[in-house]
């Protein structure tokens, strides 16, 4: 594990005492996000414990080269500058919130995390959602071509589509059900109306950094270092208004309603100590092309991935929220993050500072790691049974659907995206 530093020091703790064993943000993350509070307009600040470190109100104890990209309400110049200013920059905040002597000069910039209101971190210019959940990939191919669930290009090329980018959001917006056309199995005639198959997906979002010029590929051995964070990606799906208008073309009006991010970008730098190699590719599968070879040596990302669900009738008896999906990131992907980025230059195509890329549904081997009802459910067919004997095959009106994620690593701190969720409400 090459670039290791003091700021991944697992002996490195916070002054900000909410920090220190804090699930999610302890001084060894330190993701990026813009908020806004009462009074004040967005603003970039940085995760630490239960807090939210103003990085405007510390402006003089930064370098004064940041400011003017730091001072932008939303994160895409300052991703533009690459991965080493970004380092330079996580490497002061370290400094500042880990060294007492420092705490006169920053306290007063530190903002309860409850008093905020989270924003998109970056304006979209353009989102793009991959497939790269090969046992997501053959659940779902099963239930509709049972003897041959992929298709033959899926171990050959990474498979992704151009989503909507104007219907992203930050977590915690609603999740307004969708109307569209749909065919039931009996009817003759599609119909139109509400989707009644409304499904989530436990996906890992990609933020771009400084990206490429058109017709400038990004080669595989530079892929990384194109990725300035990853974040929690929920790619909400009418599976109804899905099955009846993806062929030829693919999904439309069934994913472009809304997909909602965890609003905290996770840096590649906090990550660095949970790389890992890429699990080893079946025997008999194809081996990649040449462009889609080489790279890291540690491409992967040791997370553990959650969704769970809270209905109204169980927060109205304070029960917990029940635990759908738990596995391992790079268990349920066949393709890298690297290799992605690779796929979606290798023609000449530009992404840009703050563009964002799904990793498609992450579902494991195991049925305690399926990331999305349609596969829990068979389908519709065997639904969930919950806490207060509730039965769900897709989402009702009123269900809170949240995902989270960690790294976590024997020797290492662990740290946490935060949080991912939206409620269903029905349409007005």
């Amino acid at each position: 594990m090459s670039g290791l530093d003091e700021t991944h020091d697992p002996s490195r703790t916070s002054w900000v005492g909410s920090a220190n064993g804090h699930p999610h943000f302890p001084v060894q993350n330190l993701p990026l996000g813009i908020f806004s509070a009462q009074g004040t307009g967005r603003r970039v600040g940085a995760a630490i414990g239960d807090f939210i470190l103003d990085l405007l109100t510390v402006g003089s104890l930064l370098d004064e080269d940041w400011l003017d990209d730091l001072s932008h309400p939303v994160l895409n110049a300052w991703l533009a500058r690459g991965p080493q200013d970004q380092r330079a920059l996580r490497r002061r905040l370290s400094d500042l919130l880990s060294d007492e002597q420092h705490r006169d000069d920053v306290e007063a910039a530190l903002l309860g995390q409850s008093e905020a209101t989270m924003h998109l971190p970056c304006i979209v210019g353009d989102y793009t959602d991959f497939y790269v959940g090969i046992h997501h990939a053959t659940n779902v191919g099963r239930q509709f071509r049972p003897d041959q669930p992929l298709l033959p290009n899926y171990k050959h090329v990474p498979i992704g589509y151009h989503g909507r980018a104007s219907s992203v959001r930050a977590s915690g917006e609603p999740v307004i059900r969708p109307n569209g056309q749909r065919k039931p199995p009996e009817a003759e005639e599609p119909v139109f109306g509400a989707s009644r198959r409304l499904d989530y997906e436990l996906e890992l979002g990609l933020w771009i950094g400084r990206g490429n010029r058109l017709g400038e590929p990004i080669p595989i051995d530079q892929a990384d270092e194109a990725i300035a964070g990853y974040c929690l990606l929920n790619d909400w799906s009418a599976r109804d208004l899905q099955a009846w208008e993806y062929q030829p073309l693919g999904p439309f009006l069934a994913k472009n309603f809304l997909t909602s991010v965890s609003p905290w970008v996770v840096t590649a730098e906090a990550l660095r100590p949970f790389r890992k190699a890429q699990p080893p590719r079946p025997a008999g599968d194809p081996q990649p092309l040449p462009y889609l070879q080489g790279g890291s040596a540690e491409p992967a990302l040791d997370l553990t991935i959650e969704a769970l669900i809270s209905t109204e009738q169980m927060r109205a008896r304070g029960l917990p929220p029940h635990r759908l999906s738990h596995g391992n990131a790079s268990a349920a992907m066949y393709w890298t993050a690297a290799q992605i980025v690779a796929h979606h230059t290798v023609n000449g195509c530009n992404l840009q500072p703050g563009d964002l890329i799904g990793t498609g549904t992450l579902s494991t081997d195991s049925n305690d790691g399926l990331g999305s009802l349609l596969e829990i459910s068979r389908g519709g067919k065997q639904p969930v049974t919950l806490p207060t004997g509730e039965t769900r095959s897709f989402l009702e009106d009123g269900d809170e659907l949240t995902l989270t994620a960690r790294a976590e690593r024997k020797g290492f701190v662990t740290i946490g995206f935060g949080e991912c969720t939206g409620e269903v409400v029905g349409l007005a």
